[in-house]
């Protein structure tokens, strides 16, 4: 047998695991298969005479088709797949996998889907790996482009949103985007008035070394003081997912994000503010820039 057909052999014997490995990923039984099939593609072309551990290369390929399809599909500000259309899971024969997919089934459900499904593409492809497949940090920090440690971080941020099962599910972006562009709209303008509005009394901000080397304050207490920071300021600041999360990124026209500022909201207002610019932080944050909001008519 010539090294393609063995290496086409070898692929098939796989496929069913590596489907169930792209259905962790995406949420879709079409994309899984649409990705296992472009993993095909790219593994029937390239040199495998150096690769010792096919199983693992070919979880490898698959996976980062599967982040690129996570990408794209934010990319293009697709929503996520939501629970009427989340499917069973692929394989109904799981003998090769029998205690590994007894556990998935137990674990993997219609709520934890839903959860995965809101993760930033990185963390999402680190905790599927490692927690559900076994997959050493060392080999998904490859895949993620992160260091082992930062991949270890991913996948501890996503266990830490899936562990509460559905009610970690991602609070409403929509309706927390207008307090944000409230925020935005008032600093820009010098609406003191505004700022003030939607800042909570006892809102605190907070800056890291790297941050107060341009030129930020390290800490500041109250809405008003927060207010007078903010006023007439974050000209180049954009609405931004950050690991998930409601915050504001800021770049130079389509220049690397230099500075992230972390939000907590409550009640409508903004209770904290952190202001993140050490390179090696951002590095570790999955960030998706949004498209701002229209200006209501007056």
């Amino acid at each position: 047998m010539d090294e393609k057909n063995f290496l086409a052999v070898q692929f098939e014997a796989s496929r069913a695991h590596l489907q169930r490995v792209a259905f962790r990923m995406l949420g879709s039984r079409e994309a899984a298969e649409d990705a296992v099939q472009e993993a095909w593609f790219k593994v029937s072309r390239a040199d495998t005479a150096d690769v010792d551990n096919l199983g693992g290369w070919l979880t490898t390929v698959v996976s980062r088709v599967c982040l690129d399809m996570l990408r794209s599909r934010r990319a293009r500000r697709e929503d996520a797949l939501g629970p009427a259309v989340l499917e069973p899971a692929i394989g109904e024969d799981d003998s090769a996998y029998p205690e590994r997919e007894t556990l998935l089934a137990d674990q993997v459900g219609m709520a934890l889907m839903v959860v995965l499904q809101t993760l930033p593409p990185a963390e999402r492809v680190a905790f599927v790996l490692h927690d559900m497949f076994d997959l050493p940090f060392d080999d998904i920090a490859t895949i993620v482009d992160r260091s082992p440690e930062a991949a270890r971080q991913l996948a501890s941020r996503a266990r830490r949103r899936v562990g509460g099962g559905a009610a970690a599910v991602r609070p409403d972006i929509e309706r927390q985007r207008v307090v944000v562009q409230a925020f935005l709209r008032a600093a820009r303008g010098g609406d003191m008035q505004g700022l003030l509005a939607v800042l909570a009394p006892d809102v605190v901000f907070h800056a890291d070394a790297a941050a107060q080397k341009s030129g930020s304050r390290p800490e500041l207490r109250g809405a008003e003081a927060v207010a007078a920071n903010f006023h007439g300021r974050a000209q180049a600041a954009r609405p931004a997912l950050v690991d998930g999360v409601l915050g504001l990124a800021v770049a130079i026209d389509d220049g690397p994000v230099f500075v992230v500022l972390r939000l907590s909201l409550r009640s409508g207002r903004i209770t904290a503010i952190e202001a993140v610019a050490d390179p090696e932080r951002l590095s570790g944050f999955e960030i998706e820039v949004l498209d701002e909001l229209p200006i209501a008519e007056a």
